[in-house]
Order: C-alpha cells, then sequence, then structure tokens
C-alpha cells in the first residue's frame, strides 16, 4: 500500500515515526459528457462573462467574492505567504474517552503505521490507547490545510481520523420541517417498536451490503456494449398517508 504522508506523532518527549494511507478506496464507474452525435468528450473554456470570450491562463487570476459581483484579487505569492507550513510532525495536545467525539465531525480515515518495523514507540502507544479506551487529539498540516485528528487503536494499526471545525457543521434547526412534531399515539409507538425488534440483528456486518447501483451499472454498460436492447422501468414510491399508518405498520410486521 502507497503511503501519502510521513511524518511523526509527538507524544510528549516521545517521536513516533508514522506513515499514513488513505483508509477508504472509492472506484465508482466514472461517466462522461460526451457529443451526442460524434460519442466524443465535451470539454469546458476558460469564458469570461463580462467580454464573452474564451480567456487564456495568462489573464486569469484568483479572487474572493466580498459582496455581489465584487471581488478581491489574491495573488499566489499572498495566498503562498499565509498558507499554513507543510508539517511533518502530529503534535499531540490533549487525550479524550473514545466515546466523546460526536459522529458528526468525523470527516476523512488514515491508517497510521510504523515507518520502521517493529517499533517499540509505535505499538507500545497504540496498545496504551488500547487499554485506555483513550483517543489522542492532535493537529498537523496535511494537503495545505491544518487539521484537528484523532488517534486511536485499531485492529492491528492505529486510525487517525481528521475532524470537521465547530464552524463547519450547519446548524440541525435549520432542516425544514423540525419545527412543529405531530402527535403519536402509544398504539403506533408500538408497532414500531416490534417492527424494529422483529429485524434486529445480534450483531451488524458489513460484508452482507454492497453498491447494488454500481453492479447495476456495470451489467447495464456490458448489456449495451453487447449490443443489447435496454428496457427501462420507473418505480414509484410514496409516503405512507397518516391516517393509514398504522395498518401500514402492522402489513410490515406480518
Amino acid at each position: 500500500m502507497k503511503s501519502l504522508w510521513k511524518g511523526s506523532i509527538a507524544f510528549g518527549l516521545v517521536n513516533i515515526p508514522i506513515k499514513l494511507y488513505s483508509a477508504i478506496e472509492q472506484k465508482p464507474l466514472k461517466t462522461r459528457l460526451l457529443h451526442k452525435d460524434k460519442l466524443s468528450p465535451i470539454r469546458y473554456k476558460k469564458w469570461c462573462d463580462a467580454c464573452t470570450e474564451e480567456v487564456p491562463s495568462d489573464e486569469i487570476v484568483r479572487g474572493i467574492e466580498v459582496a455581489p459581483d465584487q471581488y478581491v484579487v489574491i495573488s499566489e505569492d499572498e495566498l503562498r505567504s499565509i498558507r499554513p507550513e507543510k508539517s511533518t510532525r502530529i503534535e499531540i495536545v490533549e487525550f479524550i474517552d473514545s466515546h466523546q467525539i460526536d459522529p458528526i465531525f468525523f470527516n476523512a480515515h488514515y491508517y497510521a503505521g510504523p515507518e520502521r518495523p517493529k517499533d517499540k514507540t509505535y505499538f507500545l502507544f497504540r496498545d496504551v490507547l488500547r487499554q485506555t479506551a483513550k483517543t489522542a487529539i492532535g493537529k498537523f498540516v496535511l494537503r495545505d490545510k491544518e487539521h484537528v485528528c484523532a488517534i486511536e487503536a485499531y485492529r492491528e494499526a492505529l486510525l487517525l481520523t481528521t475532524l470537521n471545525y465547530e464552524y463547519e457543521i450547519r446548524d440541525i434547526t435549520r432542516v425544514d420541517g423540525l419545527a412543529e412534531e405531530p402527535p403519536i399515539s402509544q398504539a403506533e409507538m408500538d408497532l414500531a417498536r416490534q417492527l424494529l425488534n422483529q429485524i434486529t440483528v445480534d450483531e451488524f456486518d458489513i460484508t452482507q451490503f454492497h453498491d447494488t447501483f454500481e453492479d447495476e451499472l456495470r451489467q447495464l454498460v456490458a448489456k449495451k456494449a453487447r449490443g443489447e436492447t435496454i428496457s427501462v422501468q420507473k418505480v414509484e414510491y410514496h409516503a405512507t398517508p397518516e391516517e393509514n399508518l398504522i395498518e401500514a405498520l402492522k402489513a410490515s410486521l406480518k
């Protein structure tokens, strides 16, 4: 597995050399926009709305909109002057109980492996996190952004998860339809509870799930490549009317 970052975890006076690896690998089929008649790829031009023409790269600058249609131009040198320097150290700032982080703050997952085989500092750090059920909170720079991260023992290695900042989380109270709650009867709650218990399993097994859209898309591409005719059936879903809710719950139990 190819690493994407190499540095160390600074834990007190202990320095733990590590490598980071992306923990997630997604390989979706990518669609491209094509010219309908020629089936050639569509490309986008760098277009100026004011002069209605394509703009060469040497006439393009970066800017930030400060008011509607008002921009402040930022040069590459100015960006470089304030961009955080690439770090090779993850500074541990505190430890917390592992259950304390709200999942809404989880951003991206990375495996943190030892840079050197049989590095006692790495395995000691992993084991003490596991035995104490603690998570290390650190900060470092990755891809020109300063991240807060959580590091915890995970199976044979360490799992580093970058965290969203508090101000990046959208206010849940702005979700439409939450202000007024409808009355729920005890009969509805009892039936819903029975249905929930009926399809509850003892242990979650992620291996039984897979992306059916990806599977069906691959099959569709293979059929069309062979020249087969594809029939499309429209599937419609309708919300359950409130007056039929109890009947729907009873039918689901059966």
